[in-house]
């Protein structure tokens, strides 16, 4: 099968250019597996990160989101069958979905919504894992609840920012503040369902003040978490909820204390690596989501469509991303 895959170190500082197409053997679906071909991928902050930190002798296909339809089942497999279309963000410690088949436990996969294309679709799996996550698991915000409190969502034009307003929004009663620094980004997270949307390249006490808040009861931080770290302890209430999911090199908890905030990770991976005993909770989420799109209630988060399936466009999607400055998800379909 035709695959994609980084094949050198960094060299120089980049190794971009070593997303490069190779041929691999198809795999067998066992026990729990799909064998899925792979019809659409979208592509994420960690498949930049993963190439950028390469360092193995043998090649590894990237890649974490994908729709595609089941061509064979492990023997027990009890969830899906041949033919059914699934959507999932597959595991970290396994290859990759920029391949033309791709072996995925089936207690992480799902149907994908029917309502949507397969494009549209493969936006949103590893986003909406982590988003949902972040909410309602980590931050621990209710659904049809909190009525008095404020989510402040930094980076909220982004892939999991794009999912997260419009799951706080939709499904909860918090107030929403998305930020957003660009006209064209500040649009779309408005149009996404925030209820005020913010610049975070201002201080953003000033910035929340112009909109009448002075404090805010849960914070999303989704990037530049360092950049922000002071700021945002300043702005959350008293025994607030801070939550991350990028990798800051240094997080002092200790400023925390006085207000007794608490502090919260979000790593979508963490069932399927550990291989939790609540695994399946992702194929549970993930139904409802999709059940949620093909409601009309959640709309896909596809920000651009960069083509087929190839080195080349792998590696136009990634200069993108790691410029910080994509809005919502880059899509990627066939091969």
């Amino acid at each position: 099968m035709k695959a994609i895959a980084i094949t050198q170190a960094a060299q120089n500082g980049t190794n971009l250019e070593s997303l490069s197409e190779i041929t691999l053997p198809t795999p067998v679906a066992t026990g729990h597996d799909l064998l899925v071909e792979v019809k659409a991928i979208s592509v994420n902050p960690v498949d930049t990160k993963v190439r950028a930190g390469f360092n193995a002798e043998q090649p590894r296909v990237l890649g974490w989101d994908a729709v595609g339809v089941v061509v064979a089942t492990g023997e027990t497999v009890s969830l899906f069958k041949p033919g059914d279309e699934v959507w999932y963000a597959g595991s970290l410690t396994r290859p990759g979905s920029n391949s033309e088949f791709q072996l995925v436990d089936e207690r992480i996969a799902a149907l994908k919504p029917k309502s949507i294309d397969n494009a549209s679709a493969a936006a949103m799996p590893l986003t909406a894992i982590t988003a949902w996550e972040m909410l309602f698991d980590r931050l621990g915000v209710a659904e049809n609840g909190n009525e008095n409190d404020v989510l402040l969502i930094v980076g909220a034009a982004g892939g999991v920012g794009s999912i997260l307003t419009q799951l706080a929004r939709k499904l909860t009663n918090i107030t929403v503040i998305g930020t957003a620094s660009r006209p064209q980004s500040q649009k779309w997270v408005t149009d996404l369902g925030a209820h005020h949307v913010i610049d975070h390249s201002k201080p953003l006490t000033e910035e929340l003040a112009r909109i009448g808040i002075k404090n805010v009861t849960h914070v999303a931080s989704l990037n530049q978490t360092e950049q922000h770290y002071a700021q945002l302890i300043e702005v959350l209430a008293p025994q607030g909820k801070l939550a991350l999911i990028d990798d800051p090199e240094t997080l002092d908890a200790r400023p925390l204390k006085v207000k007794s905030i608490s502090l919260h990770w979000e790593f979508m991976f963490t069932r399927s690596m550990f291989e939790t005993s609540d695994m399946i909770e992702q194929n549970r989420l993930l139904t409802r989501v999709a059940s949620l799109i093909d409601q009309g209630v959640l709309q896909t988060t596809l920000g651009e469509h960069f083509g087929i399936i190839n080195a080349d466009n792998l590696r136009r999607a990634h200069e993108l991303i790691e410029t910080n400055r994509a809005v919502g998800k880059i899509v990627l379909e066939g091969f």
